[in-house]
């Protein structure tokens, strides 16, 4: 294979392809660079197919490796283990545009490889990966309708910036990925900060524009290569095979489809299929697949009319239709919030749990180690569609719906100095016909605001689809599952009254004109209020107190100086308040201590403790202090724990004195007043002010360190 290296400028970013030179027995293989960020992304499938499989077998992977960025691997074995959540969520965005370009019918074990080999703490590698994954298999031997591009889009005021740094993401208040063909977008994925919807639709046909060059870029890299696709034919469907299931069952279709309920609905179409199959089997005699298929291919048909020509569904909706919603919270006595939300068919259980720093996650990453204050988790158990399967950890799919909800909900969280807890949200999914991600944000968002989490503004998402034949078509509200899998596009957004705070879309049309796309989401928005409204009908706004069961954390500010006193020789000090008190004491670098505890009690009593090792003194104000030194020129006195000031010999009495130690000696215990802190932090005292004032007694001991 002849060594190629094409680059191409997009957005004042240089991207730069190679392949040629690595991993040469792979089928299809590129390094592919961005600044010091390199990826070597490989495409290979087998040789012979799989048989008695009907689902197209591709696996995506994606791993970073320690030594892109100069790191070892924190954990036990030092090397790479599973997946981290991080590496699955880019392994589902390389799956889900690439998937959709095979043949319906292709069986070859097919595998993407990305491995992360450098990395600059600047170019992030995820959408490099997803073009890595396009240009690989663009140049192997296997059948795929590509290429197809990726594209980060951040907006840095008011202005659309491609493929945006780590630092300018931090000042972008949009952070999206488009993934597009030179024909259609067929996926975006993404967050933003409470924006309109004409906005959004902006940022993805500029996406869509901007990644031309990508895709010509690939074009110019297979034409290099020139390798030879292998055969593949795709088999035909036997039209009479059809033509005759849609004449003896497309009416009784039509009627098993009428049926509302999820499961009862299944047994209907069942038993047409089984009509079928039983009436057609004599002349179709071992070919019952045929049948089977020309059966699906005629319910999705009949569905598909259905709901375009008539605008009405499945279900019996009208396209912006939204399935009855109930919403209650509080209905676990000993969460710290909770909720339970159902729509229609779909319920789910959210959970929300307040913890302290010693609770955030710590995780390794190629950018160092990243703590997460902030965790959604959504589970998604056999029972839940009626079904029985093997339980064996989180799924990918587990992962990428639960980073969803976790980045809608986010958005309206208080900030840390604000709300200095680490939460936890769960959503137990307990049914689901269609978008239960959708009701997981929904579901979480109460169940923080019930927990009395001060969140800016309530979150409810919604699932659309698209069903289009030729010019017609129908975009549909709050989707059921079959409508998903019938459909043309899949498109979830979440967000507040104010506007959207994230997105992800996946379609499976050559294109989409922007009327749809603003159709979905002026349609989409529309049902988002409604949901919130339902949604207020439980709780409006976080409760004003936290629940009685979540722990109680309180911060203090102290001198980064002061943060020895708290800690002591060894620990020493903050060892023995935390076992006199009861209470958790966290201080970081700049001298923010975090004291939590689930006793209020506990809790005040480590406050006072701290607030007396780290008190400064106060010009004014009066001490009862002990005598620690006498020179000739005065009296040092310690007035707070460790911190002394000096009271000169003039100051010492009323009339003038000759020698200190005429009046004080080492152990005194006496009350002085505080003159002057200098700006070296020298505290000038005196006694004699004190005698003139005559305070009040009770006065003076409020001051007591």
């Amino acid at each position: 294979m002849n060594f190629v290296r094409e680059s191409v400028s997009v957005g004042g970013k240089e991207l730069t392809i190679e392949t040629g030179k690595w991993a040469k027995q792979a089928s299809g293989s590129v390094v592919i660079r961005m600044g010091e960020s390199m990826l070597l992304v490989t495409a290979n499938g087998s040789k012979g197919v799989r048989e008695g499989m009907n689902f197209m077998p591709l696996t995506c992977e994606y791993q970073e490796k320690g030594y892109a960025a100069g790191q070892i691997p924190g954990n036990y074995f030092r090397r790479e283990g599973r997946p981290s959540e991080a590496e699955i969520l880019v392994c589902r965005l390389m799956d889900r545009p690439c998937r959709p370009l095979f043949p319906k019918s292709w069986r070859f074990d097919t595998q993407i490889i990305a491995n992360v080999i450098s990395f600059d703490q600047e170019n992030a590698t995820d959408v490099l990966a997803i073009i890595g994954a396009s240009c690989a298999l663009h140049i192997s031997d296997l059948v795929w309708d590509g290429p197809l591009a990726a594209i980060r889009v951040g907006r840095i005021d008011g202005k659309f910036v491609a493929y945006p740094t780590f630092e300018e993401r931090e000042q972008s208040d949009l952070d999206i990925i488009v993934a597009a063909t030179a024909d259609a977008i067929c996926m975006v994925e993404g967050e933003m900060a409470e924006l309109d919807e004409e906005t959004v639709i902006d940022a993805l046909l500029f996406g869509h524009e901007s990644i031309k060059p990508v895709l010509e870029l690939q074009e110019k890299i297979r034409k290099a290569v020139g390798i030879t696709k292998r055969e593949f034919v795709e088999p035909v469907a036997d039209k009479d095979i059809f033509i005759k299931v849609d004449k003896l069952v497309a009416g009784k279709v039509k009627e098993a489809l009428a049926v509302r309920e999820k499961h009862a609905r299944s047994a209907a179409l069942s038993e047409v299929k089984a009509f079928a199959m039983e009436s057609l089997s004599g002349e179709y005699e071992g070919r019952a697949g045929e049948v089977a298929d020309a059966f699906g291919a005629v319910q999705k048909k009949v569905a598909r009319t259905q709901t375009i020509k008539t605008k009405t569904r499945i279900d019996g909706r009208k396209p912006d239709e939204i399935r009855d919603i109930s919403c209650e919270v509080g209905v676990l006595p000993r969460a710290h919030g909770s909720a339970l939300f159902t729509r229609g068919e779909t319920q789910t259980l959210a959970t929300a749990t307040l913890g302290t720093k010693y609770d955030e996650q710590r995780l390794d990453s190629l950018r160092g180690e990243v703590r997460k204050r902030f965790m959604l988790h959504y589970n998604f158990p056999p029972f839940c569609t009626g079904e029985t399967k093997m339980m064996r950890g989180t799924s990918r799919r587990e992962v990428g719906h639960g980073n969803l909800a976790m980045r809608s909900v986010q958005r309206v969280l208080p900030s840390h100095e604000d709300f200095p807890y680490t939460t936890r949200v769960v959503s137990e999914v307990l049914e689901s016909n269609g978008s239960s991600s959708m009701a997981s944000v929904c579901g979480g968002s109460l169940a923080l605001m019930d927990a009395g989490v001060p969140v800016s503004a309530a979150v409810a998402g919604i699932a659309m689809g698209l069903m289009m034949e030729g010019d017609d078509y129908a975009v549909l509200s709050d989707i059921l599952g079959d409508e998903d899998h019938i459909g043309d596009m899949d498109f979830k957004v979440t967000g507040t009254r104010k506007g959207i705070v994230a997105l992800q879309m996946d379609i499976k049309l050559k294109g989409v004109a922007r009327e749809v796309l603003v159709t979905a989401l002026t349609q989409a928005r529309a049902g988002r209020l409604h949901i919130l409204d339902k949604m207020g009908e439980a709780l409006e706004t976080a409760r004003d107190e936290l629940n009685p069961n979540a722990p109680r954390i309180e911060t203090i500010q102290v001198k980064p100086d002061k943060i020895r006193d708290i800690i002591g020789p060894g620990g020493k000090t903050i060892r023995a308040i935390q076992e006199q008190t009861g209470a958790n004491v966290d201080i970081d670098d700049a001298g923010v201590v975090s004291i939590s505890s689930s006793d209020g009690k506990s809790l005040n009593q480590a406050m006072a403790l701290i607030k007396g090792l780290t008190m400064e003194a106060e010009v004014g104000e009066f001490y009862h202090g002990i005598v620690k030194r006498c020179v000739d020129f005065g009296a040092f006195v310690e007035i707070l724990p460790g911190t002394d000031g000096l009271v000169h010999i003039s100051e010492i009495a009323a009339e003038r004195i000759n020698n200190v130690t005429d009046v004080l000696t080492e152990g005194d215990a006496v009350v002085v007043k505080c003159l002057k802190v200098d700006r070296d932090g020298k505290i000038r005292l005196s006694i004699k002010e004190v005698l003139a004032a005559e305070p009040d007694e009770a006065d003076i001991n409020n001051f007591v360190a």
